[in-house]
């Protein structure tokens, strides 16, 4: 019991710091993941001397941190913006990743003198996106939905293939099969996966509208239940990719405007944030400072010119070139394809499998994506700027959680009016809401009153909503266009910039 408490006070004092460097990263315009990457290195065998060498162990844990992590993200992702450009997502998975992972390995093999093995390896490994470094990034930077939604799409599909390629090389199988069977094998998983992830969302939705469960507090384990049901039934019994299960599902679930949705949200936030720090922290201990050489430096550096500049560049243009993508937003989403947890991850799968050399490939890893993300993160909102595709509309959005009445067969929303939104100005009765809803509530600089037709918004107001059940996602949409369109947006929103 010592012990333990001397894990729990370590432990708690790790986690304090971390959520202190949240803010520190924030002012300083640096992403988190290297602030909690280098406590893991202070708290490793180089510094403080914590020892962690269990590549197996890391590996678990760290795919089960990208199943919250994603689960998070699908979430707090919307449907509308992900939907158009969800198949040009799909070609970035796969297509996408299929030009770097050739870019990186022929510059291994024929520059840089690796066998193919490493080779392939170290394209495979780097290739994918990471969703943690994605999510994180771009909700701070207001660009524009088909881009944002294309990324995240991207960055929750492409674990797939990458996983598969990796373990197949690391166990040496690839030679038995060979490309066809390979390429079979991934679309295979990614279809089906996602079909099951479809699937279990669906069936999920139902049971959380029609079963009332005892506590706000448990719809957002329920959720996140759900939604690590979706992974590992996918990879279980269906032996597909449970990455592409739980993002479709959750995608599904924050489509659904569930009851105590903003209370759902801030839950899993909080999780996905503690496993990211767990993540990292964890990665950083497994790494070893002292192994590191400058021949490590300068194959980082060259695999990351590789992969960041030639092969993300010419995997865009490849894969946005049937859906006439302007280049400036090509430029955007090939330098915004951020590496952060999921390569370092990956890493971990020919450490378990004991490949030769496998330590190097960790360790040229680590060193990628630490310098690349130092290099690109803070740079994305100034390139944004530049290239001219920040979103206008991304302040006018409201905040809606929902509340079920059961007994009364009714929903009592409560939506939060931002500064910039165009509810400001509007009269109760200029809302047109559905026959039979009203607004029972206001609350302003924390006084609260009874609202009549001719009541004024505010920007700041908060309202208490309460619609019947049936009208609730009319009520819903319908606010959500006065607050982008102002009082004469159509019933289903406006068909404005962000839709075109």
């Amino acid at each position: 019991m010592h012990e333990l408490d001397r894990i729990l006070l370590a432990g708690a004092a790790v986690l304090l710091v971390a959520i202190v460097a949240v803010r520190l990263s924030g002012r300083l315009g640096l992403p988190s993941l290297l602030i909690y990457l280098g406590m893991g290195l202070l708290l490793g065998e180089s510094a403080l001397g914590i020892q962690f060498e269990d590549a197996e162990l890391a590996h678990a844990l760290g795919f089960a941190a990208l199943v919250i992590i994603l689960t998070e993200g699908g979430l707090t992702t919307r449907w509308n913006e992900v939907r158009p450009v969800m198949p040009l997502g799909v070609v970035l998975a796969t297509l996408g990743v299929a030009v770097s992972v050739s870019v990186v390995a022929c510059v291994a093999h024929f520059v840089l003198g690796m066998n193919w093995q490493l080779a392939v390896l170290l394209g495979a490994v780097t290739s994918p996106t990471d969703a943690a470094a994605v999510f994180s990034v771009l909700r701070k930077v207001p660009i524009r939905p088909r881009l944002r939604g294309a990324l995240e799409a991207e960055s929750g599909l492409n674990d797939a293939p990458t996983v598969l390629l990796v373990t197949i090389v690391s166990t040496g199988s690839i030679g038995e099969h060979g490309v066809p069977y390979f390429a079979g094998l991934v679309l295979y998983e990614l279809v089906i996966g996602a079909l099951f992830g479809f699937l279990v969302g669906w069936v999920s939705v139902g049971l959380l509208r029609r079963v009332a469960l005892g506590s706000a507090g448990l719809y957002p384990l329920a959720i996140v239940s759900l939604a690590f049901v979706s992974y590992a039934g996918g990879t279980v019994l269906l032996h597909v990719s449970g990455f592409a299960a739980v993002y479709v599902t959750s995608l599904i679930l924050g489509r659904a405007e569930l009851p105590h949705r903003i209370a759902t949200k801030s839950f899993v936030d909080g999780v996905a944030w503690l496993a990211q720090i767990g993540l990292f922290v964890m990665l950083g201990l497994l790494a070893s400072p002292g192994r590191i050489g400058l021949d490590d430096v300068v194959v980082a550096l060259v695999i990351g010119v590789a992969v960041t500049v030639v092969g993300r560049f010419a995997a865009v243009a490849l894969s946005a070139s049937p859906f006439r993508m302007p280049w400036k937003e090509q430029t955007f989403i090939a330098w915004a394809g951020l590496r952060g947890a999921v390569p370092i991850v990956l890493a971990t799968i020919p450490l378990a499998e004991h490949v030769p050399d496998a330590d190097r490939v960790f360790d040229v890893v680590f060193v990628l994506v630490l310098l690349f993300t130092l290099l690109q993160g803070p740079s994305l909102p100034w390139l944004a700027k530049r290239l001219g595709v920040l979103d206008d509309n991304a302040a006018h959005e409201v905040d809606i959680d929902v509340a079920p009445l059961e007994s009364l067969g009714a929903d009592m929303l409560q939506v939060q009016i931002p500064s910039e939104s165009k509810l400001a100005g509007v009269e109760i009765g200029e809302l047109r809401l559905p026959a039979g809803v009203s607004i029972s509530l206001v609350i302003r600089a924390k006084q609260a009153f009874v609202p009549d037709r001719r009541t004024v918004l505010r920007a700041g107001d908060a309202m208490l909503v309460v619609t019947p059940s049936p009208l609730r996602e009319k009520t819903i949409r319908r606010l959500r266009a006065v607050s982008r369109a102002g009082r004469l947006a159509g019933w289903f929103g406006e068909r404005g910039r962000e839709q075109v």
